[in-house]
């Protein structure tokens, strides 16, 4: 059964503002401790690429909050989501702390889509009763 749908779209170039505003105490503030490490490693390398991950993760936490039907207050935080890759290739959501237990009080199940063009991120999540 359905419990929830999220989606959100993101502009690209609002995520590449805020970073050369307040710097890598932005991606802190999103991303996880694993996330942090891959958007650095990503940043580094092809620094587009870094701004759009960083994209992606804020979008698919901004769906996953609504599917859920918390928005961004308690127990959903930004660090207590992660957006990992299963061993496939599918992005998979992993929680962390308080929203984990609250998740699977629930019986709850996530599933995530995520995409990103030049100019925006998208991503759609649904959330099932198990």
């Amino acid at each position: 059964m359905i419990y929830g749908i999220g989606n959100d779209i993101c502009d690209i170039r609002r995520i590449r503002a805020s970073l050369e505003r307040h710097g890598e105490r932005f991606a802190q503030k999103i991303l996880s401790d694993a996330e942090l490490a891959t958007w650095a490693e990503r940043s580094m390398r092809w620094p587009d690429r870094g701004v759009s991950y960083l994209a992606t993760r804020f979008s698919a936490k901004e769906a996953f909050s609504k599917a859920i039907g918390l928005g961004m207050r308690m127990p959903m935080t930004w660090r207590s989501c992660e957006v990992a890759k299963a061993a496939s290739g599918q992005p998979k959501i992993v929680l962390h702390g308080a929203l984990k237990t609250w998740f699977e009080a629930r019986q709850l199940v996530a599933h995530i889509s995520l995409t990103d063009e030049a100019d925006y991120a998208a991503s759609f999540c649904v959330v099932e009763k198990k």
